[in-house]
Formats: C-alpha cells, structure tokens, sequence
C-alpha cells in the first residue's frame, strides 16, 4: 500500500515514464521468445559502437530512464534481466532520438558454465547492466544510431 501512495504522489511525467518502461519491458521479453537472427537487425549495426561524448543535455533523461527501467523490472510478472532490460531502454531512447549502443558478453562463471549478460550505454553513461559488465568479454555489440 505505502509503495502505491508513493506512486500517486509521483509528477506525471514520471508515471508516464513508469509505464512506458513497463510497456517496453514487455515488447522486450516477446522478442526475447523470437529467434535473434531476426531481433538482431532491430537493435542497429552490428560490431559498430556510437559515440562516447559526454552530452549534458542528455544526462538528466539518460538517468530517468535507467531509473525507470530499473524500478520497473522488479515489478514484472515475466523475467526481466539483463537483455531485456538493455533492449526496452535502447527502443526509449530510439523514441527520443538518442543514439546508445547495446553490448553482448560472454564468461564463464564459478562452476565453468558458459553465462551471458547484456549491457546498454549512450555516450559515457551506462544505462542498464554496469553492476558486472567488468566480468564479461563482449562478443557483439549493436550501434543504435539515430
């Protein structure tokens, strides 16, 4: 109940992006169910990264929307991890033409088992997934430019 209240006394711009977040978290999950040789082309240019200029004007929305991502995720009632969490904000920030660059790595984790993880970055700012991306070697990355 304490965390609906919070949610009603959040400014409409921000719910609106909560919503937004939670729409594209669950276009995201679908097309994590699609083969990705057919997602693959949606995501931008293969092995090609954006820039990594520092766009101030950008920062302040960069944030809201790795907040907004992050915050939703744990209310989805499908499994919202790492790729699906890069691809929702790379499709937010292709709707306010922001150019950002999703990363796919692979390592191996403490039993030898071959893990994956995905991040997302516009500019010098990591939008979702920096929390292990260190641990990760990248095997493919998409340019989203816009």
């Amino acid at each position: 109940m304490r965390k609906f209240k919070s949610f009603l006394l959040m400014d409409r711009k921000l719910k609106l992006l909560l919503f937004e977040s939670y729409f594209y978290l669950g276009w995201a999950r679908i097309l994590k169910n699609v083969p990705f040789s057919k997602v693959a082309p949606s995501l931008g240019i293969q092995m090609q990264e954006t820039t990594r200029n520092n766009d101030l004007a950008n920062k302040q929305l960069l944030s809201s929307v790795s907040q907004a991502i992050h915050m939703m995720s744990r209310y989805t009632f499908w499994e919202s991890q790492c790729l699906v969490k890069a691809i929702a904000a790379m499709k937010m920030l292709e709707k306010r033409n922001v150019e950002s660059t999703l990363y796919l790595g692979t390592a191996k984790d403490e039993s030898g088992k071959l893990v994956a993880h995905a991040w997302l970055r516009s500019g010098s700012y990591y939008i979702t997934g920096s929390e292990v991306m260190e641990q990760f070697t990248v095997v493919s990355k998409f340019a989203k430019n816009v």
